[in-house]
């Protein structure tokens, strides 16, 4: 046997390992945004032990925190350009428990649990799986190319909303109106037709575009904003959730409205421009007065 192989054979282990060492050093801020991720994922998970407890009110309140987290993460990791396989697929993993899984079972243990032979939980498991597929319908449109303007439709209610509106009929009951839980099947009503909202091909708002640019003047109001906002959920979370969320399924409709309106301005456009035999792209200039139009 040659003597000179076995040293080269460890030579070449060597070399490979340390370019395996050398490629596995991962920038820091590439991990920020996981960090603010696994935040939120185990905000859910506890907001579910909450839901066990039956500690409502902290329950609902980490849903909150995770939706807050899951806003936050994404943009940090677009503002570090720290996007990753890696933190896209962790996001979607913490999305799915935070939002479909985490909700599901706290109104199921809340007000769903009463309803026979299981039919709750039948309600439960529907909205977790549909928030599932919304998820994986997101997922496999993010390469798809779509105009500028579309950035600021979701398609179907986001997951983040789908979870604050699906506890809506907590909101009321916390309020002490009236008794909400002596109607689970009106609940149970509810819960199905969320599901519906988040795999509907119904366009919402997103918001997305707003905040590329933000006028100086509208600065100081927005921190002025977000303080009151915050201080509103602090000191009355049940109202101000419920409010929230009802003006949000308000808007569904004007965004509906809005999107159809856009969707088809191109077109009309395009379709008068050949009634009138003039190039796309150009501007129809109306005669001036006294001359007719050949």
């Amino acid at each position: 046997m040659d003597p000179v192989l076995p040293r080269l054979e460890t030579q070449e282990r060597r070399r490979r390992g340390r370019l395996l060492f050398r490629a596995n050093k991962i920038p820091l801020r590439l991990l920020v945004p996981n960090f603010f991720t696994v935040l939120s994922l185990c905000a859910g998970l506890t907001a579910i032990r909450m839901a066990i407890e039956q500690r409502y009110e902290m329950a609902i309140a980490l849903v909150v925190i995770a939706a807050l987290l899951d806003g936050v993460d994404g943009r940090l990791a677009r503002a570090l350009k720290a996007q990753s396989k890696f933190g896209a697929e962790l996001d979607s993993l913490a999305d799915f428990v935070n939002f479909g899984v985490a909700p599901a079972v706290i109104v199921f243990i809340w007000g769903l649990g009463s309803l026979p032979r299981g039919f709750g939980w039948i309600v439960a498991l529907v909205f977790a799986l549909a928030m599932g597929l919304r998820l994986a319908r997101f997922n496999s449109l993010i390469d798809v190319e779509k105009p500028k303007w579309q950035g600021n439709y979701f398609t179907g209610m986001p997951a983040p909303a789908g979870a604050i509106t699906v506890l809506l009929p907590l909101y009321l009951d916390g309020l002490g109106l009236f008794d909400v839980r002596a109607w689970p099947w009106l609940i149970a009503v509810y819960m199905l037709a969320m599901a519906v909202l988040l795999v509907s091909t119904i366009p919402t708002f997103s918001g997305k575009l707003l905040g590329e640019r933000i006028s100086g003047d509208y600065v100081l109001p927005i921190f002025v904003g977000a303080a009151a906002v915050v201080a509103l959920l602090v000191t009355y979370p049940y109202g101000t959730l419920a409010l929230a969320t009802l003006a949000y399924l308000a808007t569904i409709p004007i965004s509906y409205r809005r999107f159809e309106r856009k969707l088809y301005e191109p077109a009309a456009q395009t379709a008068g421009a050949e009634l009138m035999n003039i190039p796309e792209g150009e501007s129809i200039k109306e005669a001036p007065v006294g001359e007719t139009k050949h």
